[in-house]
């Protein structure tokens, strides 16, 4: 079912619209209720999250009379129409623009039906019996309001957002000064969290976390039991919608705070789980997160703390800004730390020309030199490698270090033809440019290729879900994980492809006695309270633990969507409009050759003095520098099977593939290059094949 996009009217209108500017009395009309639960999702471009999330919805949703509705605020990758292809059923509400997460859950509120009303996260997985817990623990307790239960990270740890005290003066001093951290189970310091509380305990709290929550619709409409004044007298007071004026974070502390003002109770309950992947959809050190989040902060004590005096809210608001900096200052310093290794590695690489051009061994060039060209080339080129958008992926794009090198060499060589005192530096910059080129290439790739070290996996699933996984990654040069063996549920069997590790009762055993870095639990394979259960016992050791979707070709985990996807062949012709530059692979196929050739005797002696096979890949080596192969290319062989330009290639992606190979996997293999070809891809390739080299390129 899909619902039109909702625009505020006069009966709709956000608490943050109010002419009286408090927030606390709005003047619409909620609907009554028809059904048990209203399900409420505001997505925003996590698809594949909220289609897992839905999927647990449906199944906590089986024996309850519930209807689930999902917000999305103008989303770009597919979402809408994921959700009216796989979830027709779903209430849908399509915005053209993003409206922020308090309006659009108001949207949803304003046409649910349900006696109890869920708030949830798009990136979370609920348990099966997770709303009919929350449920039944409202309809027990008539004076709570609200109820949240345990949130866990995607390791198992217990996230402390699932309970909160409310940011009080103190409260939020003693979180912004670290004192929280460093005191968590001090009753007077450990509020902010409630840390100093068993998380295995029931407990009344201040408030929840708006990633879950449960909210009974009376406590929306009317003054709870608590209230000791007449309802007409407090009706105002009643907490209606959430406050739009906090377009992200903070939201749900007003909420809580206004449901406690109305009279009612709020509950955290750890006899249900979740699973909440991201956590931390926007980045702690990110500026927008600084700004939204503590801007929600001050903006919650200027709403509700007015009663402590002006001085102690002007003090905490001091207190917010100066956290808020520092979080400034802590993400600016992550950041420049690649600029900061650029600038090193250049002025380095200058004073070795330098060094190399005088003859002087170890000598160190003239002052002047120092002062001026070593440090000019440098700035240059981290500026034009950050003009040319280099630092926008951590610095790994090949063709910035190029841009700002040769940026470096024009602005220098052209300043020594009016500056005669540094008309020597001429050679020595052009000397350094490949020098730079090199060692920064080589910093970039090797980095990246270090970080990506595959962990052991086990996947618990079927003998069909093992194949498609298993083919999924053996085509993959780059995969994230190893799969070692399976663990069978229902009626699974031994299969041929890969070992049987043991039962899933014996899971935590398993982990423990073969080392298993990564767990891979196949969506539907069981029920989802044993994978939290499994979760929660296995949270002292380091594993972590992902599911598979059920297109059998993404794997989801925190803050991540792995894509395993094996391309087919009708997937070429749309690459091939959209093909890699040709300049980015022809400067890394001469970068990477001509450092190959330089490093001839080191090579050598690295083969053990094979000196037949050095020569011969020496000879592609000048094959690539002079145009005739490509470094990541395409065997003789299979260049006219898979009809792409693919030129010849002194290395293949199917070198680094365990073999035999059969055609549809050769093919295959080439085509994921093709739809995925990129100066890393290239890199991984020829490390792997350096590690591995190929017993044959038969066929292939």
């Amino acid at each position: 079912m899909v619902a039109d996009s909702i625009e505020y009217s006069a009966d709709i209108r956000s608490p943050g619209n109010e002419r009286s500017g408090s927030g606390e009395s709005p003047r619409r009309q909620i609907p009554t209720a028809t059904r048990a639960l209203s399900v409420i999702i505001v997505n925003y471009n996590v698809r594949d999250f909220l289609k897992q999330a839905l999927s647990s919805v449906q199944k906590a949703c089986a024996d309850v009379d519930a209807e689930i509705i999902v917000v999305d605020n103008d989303s770009a990758d597919g979402s809408v129409e994921m959700i009216k292809s796989s979830f027709p059923d779903v209430t849908l509400v399509e915005n053209t623009q993003n409206i922020g997460f308090s309006r659009a859950n108001n949207q949803a509120i304003a046409i649910s039906r349900g006696e109890f009303i869920v708030l949830l996260n798009p990136d979370t997985l609920v348990s099966e019996d997770s709303f009919s817990v929350m449920m039944d623990f409202l309809r027990d307790h008539d004076e709570a309001g609200a109820v949240g239960c345990q949130i866990l990270h995607p390791n198992g740890k217990f996230a402390r957002e699932s309970r909160r005290a409310f940011p009080t003066p103190f409260v939020a001093f003693c979180r912004v000064a670290g004192l929280s951290t460093l005191f968590p189970k001090s009753r007077i310091f450990g509020r902010y969290n409630m840390s100093y509380l068993p998380v295995d305990q029931v407990a009344e709290v201040d408030a929840l976390s708006g990633s879950c929550m449960m909210v009974r619709r009376r406590a929306l409409l009317e003054s709870g039991p608590n209230q000791s004044h007449p309802r007409e007298e407090v009706d105002s007071d009643t907490p209606r919608l959430l406050d739009e004026a906090f377009f992200m974070y903070g939201e749900d502390l007003d909420w809580c705070y206004r449901i406690q003002k109305a009279g009612w109770k709020i509950f955290y309950t750890p006899d249900t789980q979740i699973i909440h992947y991201k956590g931390e959809s926007t980045r702690k050190g990110e500026l927008r997160y600084v700004k939204l989040f503590y801007g929600a902060m001050v903006r919650f004590s200027r709403k509700h703390f007015k009663g402590y005096g002006r001085l102690v809210v002007e003090l905490l608001r001091v207190a917010i800004v100066f956290k808020a900096v520092l979080s400034v200052v802590a993400r600016l310093v992550r950041t420049s730390l690649p600029v900061v290794i650029d600038f090193s590695v250049v002025w380095v690489s200058v004073v070795t020309a330098a060094m190399i051009r005088a003859n002087s061994g170890f000598n160190l060039p003239a002052p002047l030199f120092m002062m001026t060209v070593a440090p000019a080339f440098s700035i240059v080129t981290v500026l034009g490698i950050g003009l040319s958008r280099g630092y926008q992926r951590s610095g790994r794009s090949i063709r910035s270090v190029v841009v700002g090198l040769l940026l470096a060499l024009l602005v220098v060589s052209a300043g020594s033809f009016f500056i005669k005192q540094i008309a020597f530096s001429r050679l020595v910059v052009l000397l350094s440019v490949p020098i730079a080129a090199v060692l920064l290439g080589a910093l970039r790739l090797h980095s990246r290729y270090r970080a990506s070290s595959i962990s052991r996996a086990a996947l618990v699933g079927s003998n069909d879900d093992a194949a498609k996984l298993l083919e999924a990654v053996r085509v993959n040069p780059n995969p994230s994980f190893e799969l070692v063996g399976i663990i069978p549920v229902g009626e699974s069997t031994q299969t041929d492809r890969l070992p049987t590790l043991g039962r899933f009762d014996q899971l935590r055993d398993i982990v423990r006695l073969r080392n298993i870095d990564t767990v891979v639990i196949s969506s539907g394979s069981i029920p989802n309270w044993q994978i939290f259960d499994s979760i929660r016992q296995l949270r002292d050791l380091p594993v972590t633990f992902r599911m598979l979707a059920d297109t059998h070709d993404r794997v989801i985990s925190k803050a991540s969507i792995r894509d395993l996807a094996t391309p087919r062949m009708v997937a070429v012709d749309e690459y091939l409009r959209t093909p890699r530059s040709a300049f980015e692979k022809r400067t890394f196929d001469l970068v990477f050759s001509i450092a190959a050739v330089l490093l001839y005797p080191f090579r050598i002696v690295l083969s053990g003095f094979r000196l037949r096979a050095v020569n011969s890949r020496t000879i592609e080596f000048l094959q690539v520098i002079a145009n005739k192969k490509t470094l990541v290319g395409a065997r003789p062989k299979a260049r006219q099977q898979i009809g792409a330009p693919l030129k010849e290639g002194v290395y293949s992606i199917v070198d680094v593939l365990p073999g035999p190979l059969d055609e549809e996997s050769i093919m295959n293999a080439y085509t994921f290059y093709l739809e995925n070809e990129s100066a890393q891809l290239d890199w991984d390739i020829v490390m792997r094949s350096f590690r591995n080299p190929p017993e044959s390129d038969a066929g292939r």
